[in-house]
């Protein structure tokens, strides 16, 4: 009896014994062995004895595990290995970013190679005539993700996500949905969303469009050409002369064959409600905000005094 009460307490002195393990560990798949050594490589003051309980205990759960701050006793931490819940981390896209930029942040948070998040994306993003939509689909927000997920994982949880919005959105404004349409109206509010200098110029930018296009005009919007790693690029006269995209609405009338960047709820309520107008032109004003014309010669007028006041 006495023995078997030293040995009880002998176990429970050596559970509470204080370690220092990382915030966050790694489980690796496999055996209990090569979980083992994995910890060792990875600093944990781990021993044979450990083993032995975690095989009495139940198999660790493989992935990022975290392990909070500061120190644990030593059962706890064998706990948690078996238990704890995967350690997140968190990705922003915000309105208006391309998916080159964003698919580079997901790549240094969760530690993936960018050609196999594009690859995920390019496999399971939905595509209109029959070619992969290859912007506007990821939903602007702050995703938390688990570590140690696959670039495939973190895709299909981005895109599926995303697409359940568009899909209930589209019913709760338009009464069903249809995705060549909605993602139409996605192309045109990529451009307004680049395009706005504020939410309440986002109608007016959205009447803009659909008024050149009723007329065949070509929509010769700047911000289309910030599609991708051009997503920051100032837009030059020699950049408008060379890209040969269908970006290039300067060149080439009607929208875009995808979005331009990710488009936020305001960008796609403009366009779904635009406002009526009779506006066909905008320049940008030295408050950073736009004057809006109904024709050539008012637009020759703001311009004029767009750019009397910028070289004041």
């Amino acid at each position: 009896m006495d023995t078997c009460f030293l040995l009880f307490i002998s176990i429970l002195f050596y559970l509470s014994i204080p370690i220092y393990p990382n915030k966050v560990v790694v489980v690796p798949q496999g055996s209990l062995k090569k979980v083992f050594f994995s910890l060792k490589d990875q600093g944990v003051d781990i021993n044979a004895l450990d083993a032995l309980f975690l095989r009495l205990m139940g198999m660790p759960k493989k992935g990022y595990i975290d392990m909070g701050d500061g120190a644990l006793r030593k059962g706890d931490f064998l706990v948690r290995l078996i238990k704890a819940k995967a350690a997140y981390k968190s990705a922003t896209l915000i309105p208006g970013e391309s998916r080159y930029f964003f698919t580079q942040i997901l790549s240094e948070i969760y530690q993936l190679e960018t050609s196999d998040l594009n690859q995920a994306y390019e496999s399971i993003a939905p595509r209109l005539n029959g070619a992969v939509i290859e912007d506007g689909v990821i939903w602007p927000d702050t995703y938390h993700l688990p570590l140690g997920q696959d670039a495939f994982k973190i895709m299909q949880t981005l895109i599926g996500q995303s697409m359940k919005k568009h899909e209930a959105l589209s019913k709760q404004w338009l009464g069903y949905y249809h995705k060549e349409e909605w993602f139409e109206k996605i192309i045109l509010a990529s451009i307004v969303q680049k395009e706005a200098a504020n939410v309440e110029e986002m109608p007016l930018i959205a009447s803009v469009i659909f008024n050149r296009l009723k007329k065949g005009m070509p929509l010769q919007m700047d911000g289309a050409l910030n599609y991708q790693e051009f997503s920051h690029a100032k837009v030059t006269k020699e950049r408008i002369k060379t890209d040969n995209t269908p970006y290039n609405t300067y060149k080439f009338k009607g929208l875009p064959k995808n979005p331009v960047g990710s488009v936020s709820l305001e960008a796609i309520r403009a366009v779904v409600f635009p406002k009526k107008t009779n506006f066909l032109y905008f320049v940008k004003m030295p408050d950073k905000k736009h004057a809006f014309s109904a024709t050539y010669k008012e637009h020759l007028k703001n311009i004029n005094l767009s750019n009397n006041h910028f070289y004041d």
